[in-house]
């Protein structure tokens, strides 16, 4: 069965029938509402949420908000039981996605994090409370 045969049945079990008309009707409003959530703010957005989902670059942005300040590469180490590549790792995702900020000083690297990672963090602790 096809997509559109699918729709068009949940259609006419909703309104008791469908025409050919409603279900294109019915399709162009979805393909609105497809065009209108997609494109470069929905991959931005795929990308930031995929840094997220590991435990260990959750941790790092949490450590960083927290901290409220720069934090050098090593101090991570002591905190994160995995390796210092992991950590390296891990560290240039969550910068690609622009939840830290990243500056070199000598030889040492020193990360931040970002305005964003703030304001998903307070959404976070904020929805916790929300019972479904």
């Amino acid at each position: 069965m096809s997509a559109s045969d699918r729709l068009q049945r949940y259609l006419s079990d909703e309104r008791g029938s469908c025409t050919s008309d409603a279900l294109q009707e019915r399709l162009e409003e979805l393909e609105e509402l497809d065009a209108a959530v997609g494109g470069p703010d929905l991959e931005a957005d795929v990308d930031l949420l995929s840094a997220l989902s590991n435990e260990t670059r959750y941790k790092i942005v949490r450590i960083l908000h927290t901290a409220d300040e720069e934090l050098c590469v090593c101090e991570f180490a002591p905190l994160l039981d995995v390796s210092d590549s992991a950590i390296s790792h891990a560290l240039s995702q969550l910068t690609e996605a622009g939840l830290l900020t990243r500056r070199k000083d000598g030889k040492w690297r020193k990360y931040r994090s970002t305005n964003r990672a703030t304001a998903i963090l307070i959404a976070l602790d904020g929805s916790r409370s929300i019972v479904p």
